[in-house]
């Protein structure tokens, strides 16, 4: 029987080890573009990879514009034979006076401007010198202007670009503006970041100069294109960042480890000066979603490796210094103005992550153990604005480290997690509906590790607050029991003082009380008798000895 029982409990781990792996396991063809290009996909692009879900988007905004246009050349074509037609219908009856009503408007017309004539003659001369003084003006305003754009051209002629910097509508703003602490490190930032960027086209020469202007020319566009929606803004920019490229391995024949660099460093100048407008904007929902994932995570606390079936050891000091770098990286990333350094977060998340399993299992990590840990530490971590983050990664990063690479497959990993935690249930974690609804709602938690199986070297500390949570875990359980039975015993009471109220009524109702007058009281036997004095007194009872 023993044996029996025990055979039986090692086929149900065996069983709930499946079956949570098999709910969160992504198969790794899942992760690449649904088209079959061979290329990462990203959820945000409904499967595809950045190329092809530009070909999509572009195919289907062309469709609807051509459905736009023929639906506003149909209702044209409708208004204007309903409104032909409503004029064949008044035009005969109207043709007589209209004629009537024409002849008399040009006869009062001419009468007019005739008598003008006589009375305007000083004030025409007055206007006349008015609109020549304005000519002089605009002609002296001209040729002042002139001067200055060809001053300004010969100074772009003879003088590098970089050397010019001159200042964007944005930075005019910036400087007018008074900013706060903030907004003072983000200026002193963006200065650094341009200078690092000028230094670094002066090793590209003619090129470096080409650059340097599509840059500026890039930022000045979106300056203009504020009212754009966010959509739109980032299609402009990956057209950018395809079309520089494309010069730089075209035009200036730049070699592709060169090209690479040089995007990065585009990059980097662009969204460090574009962030503040185009990460989490006010006319898209992503805020609303940064505090849907942040409540579904917090109402998560309470899952523990083992429901993951997470493969690392926290009570290993190097694995539990490897999971407090991942949390710290995951977290950092918000902290990052640039797309390519929030990914560069998530990859040393990602490395950590992979060390960790490694130490733990003394052999190298696989695909299926990273998922679940990374999703164990987004749960852990609870990074902020963490839809922002990944919103603004996928629409303004260099698509081609979202298509290829280690970037590409870890970020891939990361919005697989995120698209997991969100639809997380009871079947994913092999647990009943009954008792995910209660960790969920908070009545109930998950038993905690025992005290007695912590390894020596575990701190007392930690220890005694194991010990404590499990013993408020049974004082909570105790409690529970006690309010479900006082309110089992107060809902007895009420059905019993119902039940005998109900049968009083009912005795009542079947026996009805009559109260009858009261009777007058009776008069003595002997009142009316007036010979009762003379009568001998009542016997006395006697008792004889016999």
């Amino acid at each position: 029987m023993l044996l029996s029982l025990t055979l039986f409990s090692l086929n149900r781990k065996k069983m709930n080890l499946k079956s949570e792996r098999r709910g969160i396991h992504v198969d790794q063809s899942e992760l690449l573009c649904k088209k079959g290009c061979g290329y990462y996909g990203n959820p945000a692009w409904q499967g595809f990879c950045s190329k092809c879900w530009r070909e999509e988007y572009h195919k289907a905004r062309q469709k609807q514009i051509q459905e736009d246009w023929e639906l506003a050349e149909r209702l044209q074509r409708e208004e204007e034979e309903a409104y032909a037609s409503s004029q064949s219908t008044q035009g005969a009856q109207s043709l007589t006076f209209s004629k009537f009503e024409e002849k008399k408007t040009n006869e009062k017309t001419r009468k007019v401007t005739t008598v003008k004539k006589f009375f305007t003659a000083s004030s025409r001369t007055g206007a006349k010198k008015v609109a020549q003084e304005k000519i002089v003006k605009q002609g002296q305003l001209g040729r002042e202007r002139n001067a200055d754009n060809i001053l300004r051209d010969l100074k772009e002629i003879f003088t590098p670009s970089w050397e010019l910097a001159s200042p964007t509508e944005a930075e005019i703003q910036e400087a007018k503006a008074p900013s706060p602490s903030i907004n003072r490190q983000a200026s002193i930032e963006t200065d650094r970041v341009s200078k690092e960027f000028i230094e670094f086209l002066k090793t590209y020469h003619k090129p470096g100069q080409d650059i340097y202007k599509q840059c500026k020319l890039f930022l000045d566009t979106m300056n203009h294109k504020r009212d754009l929606s966010i959509e739109e803004q980032s299609e402009c920019a990956q057209d950018f960042y395809q079309n520089v490229a494309e010069k730089l391995q075209t035009r200036w024949k730049v070699p592709p480890e060169k090209v690479e660099k040089a995007m990065d460093q585009i990059e980097k100048y662009i969204m460090t000066r574009q962030y503040k407008y185009v990460f989490c904007p006010e006319t898209t929902d992503d805020e609303k979603k940064d505090l849907a994932v942040q409540k579904r995570i917090r109402a998560l606390h309470w899952v523990t490796p083992q429901m993951l079936c997470v493969p690392v050891n926290e009570e290993i000091p190097e694995v539990s210094d490897m999971v407090v770098k991942a949390i710290t990286d995951i977290i950092e990333m918000d902290s990052k103005r640039v797309p390519r350094d929030k990914l560069a977060c998530i990859t040393k998340c990602s490395k950590h992550i992979f060390n960790a399993i490694k130490i733990t299992k003394n052999e190298p990590a696989s695909a299926d153990d990273f998922l679940p840990t990374l999703i164990y530490i987004v749960l852990k971590g609870n990074p902020p604005r963490l839809q922002s983050n990944i919103q603004y990664i996928t629409r303004f990063c260099n698509p081609s480290r979202l298509m290829t690479g280690e970037d590409g497959y870890y970020f891939t990993n990361l919005c697989c997690a995120v698209a997991f935690i969100e639809k997380l249930d009871a079947q994913s974690l092999n647990l009943s509906q009954e008792d995910f609804d209660r960790f969920m709602t908070g009545q109930t938690s998950p038993k905690k590790q025992e005290s007695d199986s912590f390894s020596p070297d575990v701190c007392l500390g930690v220890k005694q607050m194991y010990k404590n949570l499990d013993l408020l875990s049974q004082l909570n359980e105790r409690q529970e029991r006690i309010v479900s039975e006082a309110k089992k015993l107060e809902e007895d009471l009420i059905d019993w003082t119902d039940g005998i109220t109900k049968e009083v009524q009912d005795i009542v109702e079947k026996y009805p009380l009559d109260i009858k007058p009261k009777n007058q009281a009776l008069a003595a036997i002997d009142s009316e008798n007036v010979e009762n004095d003379k009568l001998p007194p009542p016997l006395q009872p006697q008792v004889y000895a016999g």
